[in-house]
């Protein structure tokens, strides 16, 4: 059995566990504020807000080297929910690429609500979740974790396309602040 580590207790770390875990892998849970875990999974989530990523790439980038790393982050400005907080033409993602040198640092699951992925459905269709980066074999583990989830998984493509899931992200919480769209709600890759 694959041992999957999520910094993380909120919802969207308990919903990714729940896919992750249906697909057979055994789910640590490391607390957003911990310092001083042991990272015990090749794949690591980290299902927590984009000001959490700092700590955790200073108190733990020496174990996450080598492993798979995946950023759910959207990097909003919380305060105005007018802007994204990285610089232009960059993402979360590509910044904690950056910050790990020696991870596979991949984006996937931000463009996806808590209660899409533990329902596994949007609307009438399969919730699917997109995956970039720069490892091929990273995302095709990841697509294939989430596959045998129950959910659809599609390789978004290299690094530099986090930067459109960033966006993506961002309009869709955008709608669900304004009540445009329900929490439940999200977009779906029909095939």
């Amino acid at each position: 059995m694959t041992t999957i580590t999520i910094f993380g207790n909120g919802s969207m770390g308990g919903a990714i566990a729940g896919v992750l875990a249906r697909g057979g892998a055994s789910i640590q849970h490391i607390g957003s504020a911990d310092t001083t875990a042991t990272v015990e999974g090749d794949l690591v989530v980290l299902a927590v807000p984009y000001a959490a990523l700092s700590a955790i790439t200073t108190s733990y980038g020496a174990q996450l080297a080598g492993k798979t790393v995946v950023d759910i982050t959207n990097p909003l400005n919380f305060e105005t929910f007018d802007a994204l907080v990285v610089p232009d033409g960059s993402s979360a993602t590509a910044e904690l690429q950056k910050a790990l040198p020696e991870a596979k640092v991949l984006k996937a699951f931000n463009t996806n609500f808590a209660a899409t992925l533990a329902s596994g459905r949007v609307g009438d269709a399969t919730t699917t979740v997109l995956v970039a980066g720069d490892d091929t074999e990273a995302k095709a583990g990841l697509v294939s974790a989430v596959q045998a989830g129950g959910l659809a998984a599609i390789d978004a493509g290299g690094l530099s396309r986090a930067h459109e899931l960033e966006a993506l992200g961002f309009l869709q919480l955008t709608l669900a602040v304004a009540e445009q769209v329900g929490w439940n709600a999200g977009f779906a890759v029909i095939r």
